[in-house]
């Protein structure tokens, strides 16, 4: 008898689930592979985030450059500034320095009982005096405030009991003297007899040129009062506008004569006065009334515009001898 063979049913059995397992390694390499992107992603955003703190970092470091090189700079010039100061300050302290040892010089000197400190002191108080005087004398032409000054050195060396300065006391008397005696100042003087000239100038009336004399023939007696006659090289000005311009140049020579006279220009002053001679005969006819006119101008002309004073300085000049003497 033969046998019945069994059924097989194993090899259909495994071939049904071999495709699951090609699923699965599908699965497996799609999970894989986009977990490689997802980390390439992520390394990916790191780096630019990485890269751009770095970008961040590099300009903040270099902005601290900046600021440490403004700080820098700044530090330099306060040094400079600091090193300047101290340069003016020590010159500053080497001034008062030498000011200290100047002045402990003079309490020295004052405190020194052989050179006698209220004498010392009331001698520079007359040699400021006499300086002061004779200054205001030849530049400013103060005669009064001199003589005031003068005064007041003569009370201040009143109050020595040197005999040695006794001789001083004896120049500065004739000095005083010899200012009393000028009057006024030379200047002042020319300037006040500019000032009185010009306003006779301008108030003189013109003096009537048509005169007839007692002895002329009939017949000019008789037309006289008709008929003028000049002589046609006459330099007297007729005309209102010739006067007129006349003496407005008289009048501005006169202003130039009292400019030069301020300044002491004798030369200037003169030379003026030359020209605005000449401006009067342009006013005035041949009279007596120009011959006056004239005459004044040239006194004036003649003064003196500076002091002339022979003993003028002599007090100061024997004051210093004798201190340089001590």
């Amino acid at each position: 008898m033969s046998a019945t063979p069994a059924p097989t049913t194993s090899p259909p059995a495994r071939r049904s689930y071999g495709w699951v397992l090609w699923i699965i390694v599908a699965l497996l390499l799609a999970a894989g592979a986009a977990w490689g992107w997802t980390q390439w992603q992520t390394r990916s955003e790191r780096a630019r985030a990485e890269q751009a703190d770095a970008g961040q970092r590099l300009d903040a470091l270099e902005g601290r450059i900046d600021t440490i090189r403004r700080d820098q700079r700044s530090q330099l010039q306060r040094l400079q500034q600091a090193d300047a100061t101290n340069r003016v300050l020590r010159d500053e302290v080497l001034g008062i320095g030498q000011r200290s040892a100047l002045i402990e010089d003079t309490v020295s000197k004052l405190a020194d009982p052989d050179r006698h400190g209220e004498q010392a002191l009331r001698l520079d108080e007359a040699e400021l005096l006499l300086g002061m005087a004779q200054q205001r004398l030849l530049i400013a032409g103060d005669l009064d405030g001199a003589r005031r000054a003068y005064v007041l050195a003569g009370n201040v060396l009143d109050g020595i009991d040197d005999p040695a300065y006794l001789s001083l006391r004896q120049t500065l008397q004739q000095e005083r003297a010899g200012l009393d005696a000028l009057g006024t100042e030379p200047r002042v003087r020319a300037m006040a007899e500019l000032d009185a000239f010009a306003r006779t100038i301008s108030a003189a009336p013109v003096e009537p040129q048509t005169t007839t004399a007692t002895d002329a023939p009939w017949w000019r007696r008789a037309f006289a009062t008709l008929v003028d006659v000049n002589p046609s090289d006459r330099t007297v000005a007729v005309q209102p506008s010739d006067r007129i311009a006349a003496v407005a140049g008289l009048q501005l020579e006169i202003s130039l004569a009292r400019a030069a006279a301020e300044r002491r220009d004798e030369a200037g002053f003169r030379a003026a006065l030359q020209r605005a001679d000449g401006w009067l005969t342009r006013l005035w006819p041949p009279s007596k009334t120009l011959d006056s006119q004239r005459a004044q101008l040239r006194e004036i002309g003649a003064r003196e515009l500076s002091l002339t004073l022979p003993t003028l300085g002599s007090t100061l000049q024997q004051l210093r001898q004798l201190r340089a003497a001590d």
